[in-house]
């Protein structure tokens, strides 16, 4: 069956504001202001709260990771001194924590998912270390939700943070819901993630123990060191977690509760296109559908742009 596809400027072009009977193109905040600022306040967009509005700013994200996500797109030096004032730098080595969504969202998207795992839909499972949760590409999550996420959020952040490893470049993901509670999966093995860089959130429920765990980077070719020491973060609803993705870490026993993490896996193909993170050969590729895991290929396109 032919796959038929729509150009992406269908989300970002010729969008209507009702309020202010104007048409606008937004591809960030800084292009959106500069663009339509000044029209914006002659036709009553007056305030912080109603410009914020327009510039399409989620009620789910924090106010913190808003002004997060602010900070680090006007910083364009090589100083982090704001961000780091924004942001808590954890005692694992490059592990970033920060609020990200609201409370509430996180209630109500736990129990959205709850439906889902009651409900008599298929389900693929997120990988072969978990066998509870979502994976959200199957709900429908990444066009409308975790691209624009990670595109016009996270991108910011990861950027200045990891440069090394392609956080300027990150052009795909694997996004999925981990699911813990007791006479189901309750702790997760020592591992690293497929992934460049990793976005780990606390959903909820309500949980006690779960720690997360990171001991050190996973090195190709090299025995695991078993005398590597281990630095634990409590999780906490609502809040970030940002690493490396092959910093190895782990999450110990629940031992009451039940718990949803939401996990993003975040790729660079301008990495990973060189060597694979898993097999660390040259890419033997697959055709598969939706991002893969991350890897792309340059095919022979014929340019009918008129410019």
């Amino acid at each position: 069956m032919m796959t038929y596809y729509v150009c992406r400027c269908l989300f970002s072009n010729n969008i209507f504001l009702k309020q202010y009977n104007l048409h606008v193109t937004y591809k960030d905040e800084e292009q959106f202001k500069h663009d339509y600022l000044q029209i914006l306040r002659k036709r009553g967009c007056n305030t912080e709260e109603k410009i914020q509005e327009a510039c399409g700013e989620e009620e789910y994200l924090a106010s913190e990771f808003l002004a997060l996500v602010q900070a680090c797109k006007a910083n364009k030096s090589a100083s982090l001194e704001e961000i780091f004032d924004r942001i808590k730098v954890e005692k694992a080595e490059r592990v970033y924590t920060f609020p990200i969504f609201t409370e509430e969202f996180c209630r109500l998207f736990v129990e959205e998912l709850s439906h889902f795992e009651d409900s008599d839909c298929p389900k693929g499972r997120p990988n072969t270390m978990n066998k509870y949760g979502v994976l959200l590409n199957e709900l429908g999550f990444d066009e409308d939700f975790l691209t624009p996420l990670r595109e016009h959020y996270i991108a910011a952040i990861t950027s200045l943070m990891y440069p090394d490893w392609g956080g300027a470049s990150l052009d795909s993901h694997k996004a999925f819901v981990v699911k813990y509670k007791l006479g189901q999966d309750t702790d997760l093995n020592y591992h690293y993630d497929n992934a460049e860089i990793t976005l780990n959130v606390s959903l909820g429920k309500t949980f006690t123990g779960g720690e997360l765990y990171f001991g050190d980077m996973f090195r190709p070719r090299e025995t695991s060191n078993q005398n590597a020491r281990f630095t634990e973060i409590s999780h906490v609803p609502s809040i970030a977690l940002l690493h490396r993705g092959q910093h190895r870490h782990g999450a110990s026993p629940i031992t009451s509760g039940e718990r949803y993490n939401l996990i993003i896996w975040m790729r660079s193909s301008a990495v990973r296109n060189a060597c694979c993170p898993m097999c660390f050969e040259e890419p033997d590729l697959v055709p598969t559908v939706g991002f893969g895991d991350g890897f792309t290929k340059q095919t022979e396109t014929v340019d009918v742009c008129i410019v």
